[in-house]
């Protein structure tokens, strides 16, 4: 075992290691000119010609390539940990970082939550197979790009196997305790994502709107990510699975922020009935959370 002090430290190491890699490649790296500019609150400037911007393709295929060393690197340091702890083969590596599979109901719970969002593009005949959805647009065009491979599959990946499988492996020889890996390892998550405010700030113009807008927009981001990453510490510590962890984060990227307010505008007829979708969803997370994530065998949680 190891203590909390070594645990925080490769904690911070795996944060440094997977936010600081976009940084080190210097194609990976964003580039922004100074001048400020004035726009009006939430409209960004034009890119200008030698700027290097988030979504741009060749950044993005640098910071996948960034990202993915990253968590190879960290992996090996718990793989290294773990022999010289435990004196244990890869098979245990493996154990510990949560690379075995489930039941399909951890998979399940995260669109049950989504219910009302599913309902509503349903009543805007938006699903896959109805009639305003397109297989090209919507399909090839959204998951078979520079971008949609970040968002849908190398981002959500090297993330849920870095801060989750790496970090709570880390607490978890510290011996630290479940309230503690569940409420507070998120919080790092959510921090790794604070960078985004300086490009923001630079996107609308490094004047005093884009301040605010980078604050207001980092702070959000920092709740909803340190939320979400509550929700799947506890996911992985109840499966003892990584892959629940990931298919959540892709669910919840491919359907993004619940809008209610713009699902009942879309539909107006409808109010009552998406009202009650969304209603339902979220009472049936509470309802199924502790009985379909419960996992006989699991390393970080013993059922009573």
């Amino acid at each position: 075992m190891i203590s909390t002090l070594t645990a925080h430290l490769l904690a911070a190491f795996f944060a440094t290691c997977y936010v600081g890699s976009i940084y080190i490649f210097k194609c990976a790296s964003l580039c922004f000119d100074a001048t400020r500019v004035h726009f009006d609150f939430g409209y960004t400037r034009p890119k200008l010609h030698k700027e290097r911007w988030r979504d741009d393709p060749y950044v993005i295929r640098e910071r996948l390539i960034a990202v993915s060393i990253a968590t190879v690197i960290c992996c090996a340091a718990v793989f290294i940990l773990i022999r010289s702890e435990l004196g244990s083969t890869s098979c245990t590596t493996v154990i510990h970082l949560g690379l075995t599979t489930t039941t399909i109901l951890p998979h399940l719970i995260v669109p049950l939550l989504f219910l009302g969002p599913l309902y509503a593009l349903f009543t805007r005949e938006s699903l896959p197979g109805q009639c305003n959805w397109s297989f090209q647009q919507d399909f090839l065009s959204s998951f078979f790009t520079i971008s949609g491979l970040r968002n849908y599959f190398i981002g959500p990946i090297t993330e849920e196997i870095v801060f989750r499988a790496c970090l709570l492996c880390v607490y978890h020889l510290a011996q630290a305790s479940r309230m503690w890996m569940i409420f507070l390892c998120p919080l790092l998550f959510g921090a790794a994502h604070l960078h985004h405010a300086w490009e923001t700030y630079n996107r609308y113009g490094c004047s005093q709107e884009a301040l605010k807008r980078a604050v207001h927009g980092t702070v959000i981001q920092f709740i909803y990510t340190s939320l979400f990453g509550l929700y799947c510490s506890y996911l992985f510590l109840r499966t003892g699975s990584i892959f629940p962890p990931i298919s959540a984060h892709i669910f919840c990227n491919i359907m993004g922020v619940p809008r209610s307010g713009y699902d009942v505008s879309e539909r107006p007829d409808r109010k009552l009935a998406i009202t009650a979708a969304y209603v339902v969803g979220i009472v049936g997370f509470m309802a199924v959370l502790g009985r379909w994530t419960a996992t006989e065998g699991t390393l970080y949680w013993k059922l009573e």
